[in-house]
């Protein structure tokens, strides 16, 4: 089977690690002239943990992770008004968890399958037409050619979704937040495997210091705007005048924006499909990743859903023998609700990044003090840290 994967992300390494098993030829294009690195911290959990270790990929995670110690929220002279010992979520999970750079992940997965699969970086689809016995495919600058199947695991505005299942703007649930990422070396102070987060009605900045001296920042705001802001230099003069005017470091935050790796900015969106019939299915065309179900950055369990949806998606093409109808539906069957689940859940957390009232906030800050006792951390986000979905031994 000759298979083509758009998007060089958490998704399409994963399923191109299982689908080469199979002796399917694979190739993978991304857009973006490299492999991405750095992003933002993820606490990586759940069934795509499982799926980690079916990669042998535990042993480096663990290395690269980093055992978070507490969360602390700070006012704006620095000092604690909140927090709680992050070995709660340790315990909830039986010690399957961590906290790594989305990037640092993305790399161990890529180079699973470096110098097996076709990788091709500096180019994207441009168009499709699906024929009977295949999908012949225009690129930006390479020339058209066929393949058996086309996978969309391009992100939230995905290419191949817009050409396969129409605009954007149909699937799109903007969630009314944007959020900006990047990293830099030698910032002060340093507080070592803590989660400091500055809260304000509408708008959070968060640090974490990681190691190599490098510290990654995380800021998301409220906005009722979708669009906007389209280049870097109009993105960081938005985040500019956003927390211009904040307290505690972000004065500090700011003018070490010049000097950041690879900048990260974008609306807080999900991908809701349900209500199409072919949900994210297209003839030989699907979706996979943040470009099928998008459950949005802040909840913080893309990068699992991904590689747990890779994982089926592959294991379903292998079963089936080639009849890829019948493994899309199967995909879809164990994966769909499952995943919708997950949406729905992760808009209970959106409001705990940058609450809308002053009353929100201090609700907030109460329920992380308490987060310590475990019945009530168990009752206040045991449900969302459980995967209640059953993982098939494919062979």
């Amino acid at each position: 089977m000759k298979v083509l994967i758009s998007g060089a992300g958490i998704a399409g390494p994963t399923l191109a690690y299982w689908l080469l098993r199979e002796g399917a030829e694979i190739t993978l294009v991304e857009k973006a002239p490299r492999l991405r690195t750095g992003g933002y911290i993820i606490d990586f959990w759940g069934a795509g943990f499982e799926i980690a270790d079916r990669m042998d990929l535990l042993p480096e995670i663990r290395s690269r992770g980093h055992k978070v110690e507490r969360v602390r929220v700070v006012n704006e002279h620095g000092k604690e008004v909140a927090g709680f010992a992050a070995d709660v979520f340790d315990k909830m999970t039986h010690g399957r968890f961590s906290s790594l750079p989305r990037g640092d992940l993305s790399a161990m997965i890529f180079r699973k399958i470096e110098g097996k699969a076709e990788i091709i970086f500096g180019d994207s689809v441009s168009g499709l037409r699906q024929m009977e016995d295949g999908v012949r495919v225009s690129f930006e600058r390479g020339a058209e050619r066929d393949f058996d199947i086309v996978v969309g695991a391009d992100g939230l505005s995905s290419k191949v979704r817009e050409l396969a299942f129409g605009a954007q703007a149909q699937f799109e649930k903007y969630l009314g937040y944007k959020a900006a990422a990047f990293e830099v070396e030698g910032y002060r102070p340093r507080d070592e495997l803590v989660y400091v987060m500055f809260t304000e009605v509408g708008q959070q900045t968060v640090r974490f210091a990681m190691r190599e001296d490098r510290t990654t920042f995380l800021l998301t705001f409220e906005d009722g705007t979708v669009g906007g802001a389209d280049t870097p230099e109009e993105q960081k003069a938005l985040v500019r005048k956003r927390f211009g005017n904040s307290g505690w470091e972000c004065g500090k935050i700011l003018a070490a924006l010049d000097s950041a790796k690879d900048f990260y900015f974008d609306r807080v969106s999900q991908i809701r499909m349900e209500s199409r019939p072919g949900l994210w299915t297209n003839g030989r065309v699907i979706l996979l990743g943040d470009a099928a179900s998008c459950v949005s950055l802040l909840a913080g369990q893309g990068s699992s859903l991904a590689m747990t949806a890779a994982y089926i998606l592959a294991g379903e093409l292998n079963r089936a023998g080639g009849d890829y109808a019948r493994a899309f539906a199967r995909y879809q069957e164990r994966f769909g609700p499952f995943v919708l689940k997950k949406q729905k859940a992760a808009l209970r957390f959106a409001g705990s990044f940058a609450p809308k009232s002053k009353l929100s906030l201090v609700l907030r800050n109460q329920l992380f003090k308490l987060m310590g006792i475990h019945w009530i951390a168990d009752l206040a986000v045991g449900r969302d840290l459980a995967d209640h979905i059953a993982l098939p031994e494919y062979s």
